[in-house]
């Protein structure tokens, strides 16, 4: 037997072991994904004065972030039915790491877009399989499963902007980003030897007739207000996360390591209560838990603007975060009910929509903030998220 051979083997058995094992890489790459996300905009009021940008410009760099990532998660989904997690999974990972060292030769704002796109691009791949993965693999406890590692991506956003923040400060924004890049190629080669693909589309279905069935779906209301709901929630989350920090250092004139602190009390408080909710979900319905999750964090949002202090802040970012816990229960709730053949396609395709439509949350803000509106931003956020609240209720509980 040749060492080809016998790599082989031990990626096979490496495969066919605990299932816990391809939950931690699968974690561990949602830590970097969705942490590296929010560094962009924790640093972002050192990008906007170095650039010499607008809010509202700056804004469209995050919006470009969230875009590019939304415009993947079609595509992606559709692969998923056909050459399975594990190769989109990896090339992910290569993919955005690839995408962090263009911030290094990114000297106008122009080549910055350019490289957030890339990077948005390389991110987008992960989603749909990670939810599709973890679907098929933990069936009984699936809340529990998307609950830790939405969990694991709450840390890596409260810590990875910390962490960017401070290497910003001594060595620029730029290393700051890509020093990240190793710690993907890290990931890739984890998720290679853990994750199995599921069984591929043997039919000759088409395109056309997968996204039949798949629109045909929509026409189940549970589906239907799950989707809306997705919406609204996160396109109040990428607003809120995208100038959390921009609001803080122009309206309290708090520092931004100060500020960016404050910020990732919010990731804080998203890891806590997904931790929790997952098994609450399991045990009560999602419905119920949804619409907990959405008055529990409308109600500081409000509160944002009258408030005054770090403690009295940071408090309330924490508080916020708890809307971070619906993103797994509404991911849960969506994935089970597609059509098992075109659940690949079909969760891309939804993904595709909500995350488009979530990705503008930061120009809005951006818009409301240049015409010295910046405090009633968070009173529509807190608005709409009292609307997911309404649409959450009208659920029915999952059998």
């Amino acid at each position: 037997m040749g060492v080809t051979d016998r790599f082989r083997g031990v990626v096979a058995a490496s495969r066919a072991g605990n299932p816990y094992r391809l939950l931690g890489a699968v974690a561990a790459g949602w830590f970097l994904v969705l942490g590296m996300r929010f560094v962009v905009p924790a640093v972002l009021p050192t990008i906007r004065a170095e650039f010499g940008i607008s809010n509202t410009r700056a804004g469209v760099a995050v919006t470009v972030l969230w875009l590019t990532y939304a415009a993947m998660q079609f595509p992606t989904g559709v692969y998923i039915d056909r050459v399975g997690e594990r190769t989109l999974l990896v090339g992910s990972a290569l993919l955005s790491g690839a995408g962090l060292v263009g911030y290094l030769v990114s000297p106008t704002y122009a080549l910055f877009v350019l490289a957030t796109a890339g990077f948005g691009l390389g991110t987008g791949l992960y989603g749909p399989p990670r939810g599709t993965l973890l679907s098929r693999t933990f069936d009984a406890r699936e809340g529990v499963a998307f609950g830790t590692v939405m969990a694991a991506g709450s840390i890596g956003s409260a810590v990875l902007p910390l962490v960017a923040a401070v290497v910003t400060v001594r060595y620029g924004w730029r290393v700051g980003l890509a020093a990240v890049a190793p710690l993907f190629a890290l990931v890739a080669a984890a998720l290679y030897v853990s994750v199995s693909d599921r069984e591929r589309a043997t039919d000759d279905r088409s395109l056309q007739a997968d996204l039949r069935k798949v629109l045909a779906s929509l026409g189940d209301r549970r589906l239907a207000l799950a989707v809306l709901g997705a919406m609204v929630m996160l396109l109040v989350f990428q607003a809120v996360t995208a100038f959390l920090t921009t609001y803080l250092v122009s309206t309290r004139d708090f520092t931004q390591g100060t500020a960016g602190a404050i910020l990732s009390g919010l990731f804080v408080g998203g890891a806590v209560s997904q931790a929790v909710t997952g098994r609450l979900a399991d045990a009560y319905g999602s419905p119920a838990v949804l619409v907990g999750v959405c008055v529990a964090s409308a109600v500081p949002l409000a509160l944002v603007p009258t408030l005054e202090g770090r403690l009295l802040l940071g408090l309330a970012a924490v508080a916020i975060g708890f809307r971070m816990s619906s993103g797994p229960l509404t991911n849960a709730y969506i994935v089970d009910l597609l059509p098992d053949a075109v659940e690949g396609t079909g969760w891309g395709l939804l993904r595709t929509g909500f995350f488009a439509v979530g990705s503008f949350g930061s120009v809005v803000v951006g818009l409301f903030a240049d015409r010295g509106l910046f405090d009633l931003s968070f009173y529509l956020m807190a608005g709409l998220t009292l609307v997911a609240g309404v649409l959450f209720l009208l659920l029915p509980r999952r059998e």
